[in-house]
């Protein structure tokens, strides 16, 4: 039997499996509607990257609603928009129109990446709010795995197999929206709303047992309410962490490589079978270390986690790009993917969301979250729209864009190992007022 804290942030996190699914489903369907639409490599490319172009935007708005009417109301509201896009993709038979409601799912899943964690780390305890908050990125890559799986399955289903493998998101988010009706409202939210017996009904339920203190230790550190302003310098700290941590994220070519797995691939040498088959590995990888991740991070701490990864990254991406470089098959390329999967999901993909909605004090966590969202978004679609036209660069008959490419996210891992290892603080087993008090924010 699941704890309740433990129920309603899994409930809260499936909105993390839409934001997977959504992000790595057009990686199956990307070739064929390029095909369908004879689309130039600028004009593909904006294709891919219009629902992260959404997520910037969706990203941007969440937190002005989140922080209004709450996360409870807005986590569903994302639900409804996820609804739209699915159908909406399915039934598309006008290119402008596909890419408007790639658009409306990107909104989705920029929302989802702010509010979702926000809640989770709002109501979790202290103890375990790292594997709780985690439980997001859990079902981000279990959202990307099933998506590789079905796109597999759906590649032989003719030639509207792209829309089956979009349209079937069809059925997790019904879900997610019936769900949410039975989660409660973050109690922490409650109290920057001066609610305090709802809140402490919440905190009681959810396993706080000094729910009393929490919520005056709230009100004395969010003395102006909603109403304070991020952008002060007493919260230089948190901006700066979160902004380089979702920067380094994208830098590391985690998205480059799940849209455009299959054709990464093909580059490679293997044929369209084994194109669609090898990401369905690296998917599986990024699920068996994300879980390794999330039983591992309440007791190594975040910081901990994010320097093995560096090191793992470092290694894996440079050796991507030299099999690239030797043509060296899709064998071994293959395997060195998953290795840099592989430290990702054990390192940043676990840390990025629980870091960045814990780190902000509760009057700005909702912009904070929103700040950090939005630069990982930002640098995810600018990335994802010049892959392309970077991946078609030769010289000589060979590659030489995408090699070049890998390189120059190993040379970021280097960057981020600094960053990790001189600056981040360390935020494990700490209550969110507690690190506030650590990094001297009032």
């Amino acid at each position: 039997m699941l704890s309740y804290p433990t129920r309603i942030a899994l409930i809260a996190a499936l909105g993390g499996f839409l934001f997977g699914f959504e992000t790595a489903v057009i990686s199956g369907a990307e070739k064929t509607i390029e095909s369908l639409w004879q689309l130039s490599s600028f004009w593909h490319g904006f294709t891919v990257a219009s629902s992260l172009i959404g997520t910037v935007l969706g990203s941007i708005v969440a937190g002005v609603p989140a922080q209004r009417f709450g996360r409870k109301k807005t986590l569903m509201a994302i639900s409804i928009l996820y609804l739209i896009s699915a159908i909406g993709c399915t039934l598309s038979s006008v290119w402008i129109l596909f890419v408007s409601f790639r658009f409306v799912g990107g909104i989705a899943v920029g929302a989802s990446s702010v509010v979702g964690p926000m809640y989770i780390s709002e109501v979790a305890p202290a103890r375990q709010r790292g594997r709780l908050a985690g439980s997001f990125q859990l079902n981000i890559v279990m959202g990307i795995f099933i998506a590789l799986v079905t796109n597999f399955f759906f590649k032989d289903f003719g030639e509207n197999s792209w829309r089956w493998m979009l349209g079937v998101m069809v059925i997790p988010a019904g879900l997610f929206a019936i769900l949410l009706r039975t989660i409660p409202e973050s109690p922490r939210w409650l109290v920057l709303n001066n609610r305090d017996s709802e809140a402490e009904k919440v905190f009681a339920r959810t396993g706080e047992t000094d729910a009393i203190r929490l919520i005056k230790e709230e009100h004395a550190l969010s003395s102006h309410g909603s109403s304070e302003n991020l952008f002060s310098f007493k919260y230089r700290k948190p901006i700066l962490f979160a902004v380089l941590l979702a920067m380094f994220n994208q830098l590391s070519g985690i998205n480059a490589i799940f849209y455009f797995a299959p054709r990464i691939f093909e580059l490679a040498g293997a044929d369209k079978a084994h194109a669609y088959l090898q990401p369905v590995y690296l998917g599986a990888a990024n699920l068996v270390f994300t879980l390794l991740a999330m039983s591992l991070i309440d007791r190594f701490g975040r910081k901990k986690l994010l320097l093995i990864g560096s090191v793992g990254m470092i290694l894996f991406l440079f050796l991507t790009g030299q099999s690239l470089n030797v043509g060296s098959g899709s064998g071994l390329l293959v395997f060195y993917l998953i290795g840099f999967i592989a430290f990702f999901a054990f390192s940043q993909g676990a840390v990025i969301w629980v870091f960045i909605s814990e780190i902000f004090p509760n009057s700005v966590r909702s912009k904070g979250g929103a700040l950090g969202s939005f630069t990982h978004w930002f640098m995810a679609a600018t990335i994802s729209w010049i892959f392309p036209s970077i991946a078609e660069i030769q010289s000589g008959g060979i590659h030489t864009g995408v090699i070049y490419a890998f390189y120059g996210f190993a040379a970021m891992m280097v960057l981020h190992l600094i960053f990790v290892w001189k600056f981040l603080p360390e935020t494990k087993g700490k209550s969110l007022e507690e690190i506030q008090k650590f990094l001297k924010i009032d």
